[in-house]
């Protein structure tokens, strides 16, 4: 499909180009950083997130936690519960797709030039019959930092999602830079692609500003809100994260 092919070389084009060029790393955003946790500490999130379609509104409610441990390695549990609101559907509550993961940093920017890791995700049957999915499915990606002083930063990469259907399966890439506005303040801007996948959805590209404000060294606020600019309608008139971020 030729016109596929065009806009996964300009998304493409875009991720090499933001690692080329001129920290906020992971959440708010959709893509991921190289960044473990720092060894033998927590990172907590209390996180509330969601997406509108044409079709109405879903999105979860949950704690992801995070634990440095070992040099490079972060543990990571995520425990949801969603929620969906559908045009003729009612309002539907149940738990969440669990979601365990490791991430392990292999390439440093002392030595390298940019963070490389991977972070592998498994999700977990929800079990619920009407939220999230009732099989299991592993996200298998890679991503990338590259930073520029104490002010400038940019990473971003993707991979695949592998489903118990494989006709289900897609993939996804996206690029961030962020920039350190004031010394507690932290904004930045995001493109993010992912592939059709087999229930219907056709492929959606998106683009999201977040930002992360520090209130103390244990207390972080976070928010997002993303744009769809390819299929909004089905995939994301408008979608949103916010966060309270524990450290310790």
């Amino acid at each position: 499909m030729p016109e596929r092919r065009a806009r996964w070389s300009i998304a493409a084009g875009v991720l090499v180009a933001l690692l080329a060029g001129p920290a906020i790393a992971g959440p708010p955003f959709v893509s991921d950083d190289p960044e473990p946790t720092d060894t033998g500490h927590f990172e907590i999130y209390t996180f509330n997130n969601g997406t509108n379609t044409s079709s109405g509104t879903a999105g979860e409610s949950g704690i992801d936690f995070n634990y440095g441990a070992a040099r490079d390695l972060q543990l990571t549990a995520t425990l949801p519960a969603g929620y969906s609101d559908m045009a003729g559907g009612g309002t539907r509550v149940g738990l969440g797709n669990i979601e365990l993961a490791a991430k392990y940093r292999f390439l440093h920017q002392d030595d390298f030039g940019v963070d490389v890791a991977i972070f592998p995700r498994i999700f977990l049957p929800s079990g619920s019959g009407t939220i999230g999915d009732n099989h299991v499915s592993l996200l298998l990606p890679i991503w990338i930092q590259k930073d520029f002083g104490k002010q400038w930063s940019t990473f971003g990469g993707g991979g695949c999602t592998f489903n118990a259907i494989p006709a289900a399966n897609f993939c996804q890439m996206g690029a961030v830079v962020t920039y350190q506005v004031l010394p507690k303040l932290q904004i930045g801007g995001e493109l993010f692609h992912q592939t059709a996948d087999s229930r219907g959805t056709p492929a959606s590209t998106s683009v999201g500003i977040g930002w992360r404000y520090d209130v103390n060294d244990n207390y972080h606020l976070l928010g997002y809100v993303r744009r769809g600019i390819e299929n909004a309608d089905e995939t994301n008139r408008y979608s949103w994260y916010a966060s309270v971020l524990f450290t310790f």
